[in-house]
């Protein structure tokens, strides 16, 4: 089954994109700790919608007044110096890998991205800034595009967060895999790019994990499996 698209009639009227992206993020975990060495192991981790508990923030964490004295239990915060906005990344559809040689230690991500990550500049930047440090820990990264009612580009915005002067990539649908390196004691960062088009394949990538290993991810199979498990009718153009 060639890619299609999830966010457009026929096909959106018939099924909803969110449950197939917490579908393929769970199938692509499930596949990749088939062929993870022992000590590694992946995990889904799709969230849509997330709020915060602004209550939270504002409750005092219970203590023992028997070990705290009368100034302390009486304490509060002085109001802030400045208050702006401030945007939370609100859906997140990923899986982590992670090594267990010195605790479940994140390794590798791989980013399915919602139309909620593009929506707007601070969804954008929120999206892009979890990607930077990913990177900048050295952590091997992979995204995926396949939302085909917003145009922005979001390995575009991640390079130009990242400052690096290279040519854009010119598609709206896209799977881009990042590495993490260095030669001669300088860093530096690979990454292989595919567009993507509706009625095509999707590719195999490499994933890179912090630390040297690496293997293939078979997006194109992870994801007619999702297809086909899911019952998702297949529309041909």
């Amino acid at each position: 089954m060639a890619l299609q698209d999830h966010f457009r009639p026929p096909l959106s009227t018939r099924r909803h994109w969110h449950s197939f992206h917490n579908a393929w993020s769970t199938y692509i975990a499930d596949d990749l700790n088939q062929s993870l060495p022992e000590g590694y192991f992946a995990e889904p981790n799709a969230q849509f919608g997330i709020e915060i508990d602004v209550a939270a923030f504002s409750e005092r964490i219970p203590v023992n007044p028997v070990h705290q004295t009368s100034e302390i239990l009486e304490w509060k915060p002085s109001s802030p110096t400045a208050t702006v906005p401030f945007q939370l990344t609100t859906d997140v559809v990923e899986v982590q890998i992670f090594s267990t040689q010195t605790g479940p230690t994140l390794v590798g991500a791989i980013e399915l991205i919602s139309p909620a990550n593009k929506d707007r500049p601070g969804q954008r930047s929120a999206f892009t800034s979890k990607c930077q440090t990913y990177l900048t820990q050295g952590i091997g990264l992979i995204i995926v595009d396949i939302v085909t009612i917003l145009s922005a580009n979001l390995h575009n915005e991640l390079i130009n967060r990242l400052n690096l002067v290279i040519e854009p990539l010119d598609a709206r649908l896209y799977a881009v895999a990042y590495q993490v390196g260095q030669k001669n004691g300088s860093p530096y960062l690979d990454f292989w790019q595919e567009a993507l088009a509706i009625g095509g394949n999707l590719p195999i990538l490499p994933l890179f994990l912090k630390g040297g290993l690496y293997l293939p991810i078979h997006l194109d199979m992870t994801y007619q499996y999702t297809c086909v498990r899911q019952r998702i009718p297949e529309f041909n153009d």
